[in-house]
């Protein structure tokens, strides 16, 4: 397996960091599937902030992935797909539509109130889960784990890596 250098953006307007239990989650997922944490950063659910530090990381060749927690639902203060989409160059379509479908058999139809998304920008694969600890786990676990190893069958997004800028 090729290592990824992978950043989480928590995005919360009630945790800190010492209580960020789904970006903590995710970082022991992805170090001990043998990938490098590149940043990690916790910031509030605003657009402009949540635009700025994807951006920022989107525009370092370094980072392969960005996974952002948080900011998924409905609330009037939930805007991470609106933060992000008009960031993305592709959008990754199979990854909510397929959170969704697992998701229904952990939590029923209460998987409609989620609003994962996923896209590539700048050659870098963004995925943005919902805040709870127990869908970043089925994200990672069911999806992530897979998606982001490069040994995956019959096939996955850590060996396309290289050609996202293919002309």
């Amino acid at each position: 397996m090729s290592p990824l250098a992978i950043a989480i953006l928590t995005i919360s307007d009630s945790r800190t960091p010492d209580e960020d239990t789904s970006g903590n989650l995710l970082e022991e997922r992805l170090t001990a599937d043998g990938h490098l944490l590149a940043n990690r950063e916790l910031i509030p659910d605003d657009v402009y902030r949540i635009r700025a530090t994807v951006s920022g990381w989107i525009a370092d060749d370094t980072i392969n992935v960005v996974l952002t927690t948080g900011g998924t639902g409905f609330t009037g203060r939930d805007s991470t797909p609106e933060a992000l989409l008009p960031l993305f160059d592709k959008t990754i379509e199979g990854f909510g539509e397929l959170f969704r479908q697992i998701s229904y058999d952990e939590i029923g139809s209460s998987t409609i109130q989620s609003r994962a998304i996923a896209g590539l920008a700048n050659a870098t694969l963004i995925f943005a889960v919902p805040g709870s600890t127990n869908a970043c786990a089925t994200a990672w676990d069911r999806i992530l784990h897979n998606q982001l190893d490069s040994t995956f069958k019959p096939c996955n997004f850590a060996e396309l890596i290289s050609r996202f800028n293919e002309r």
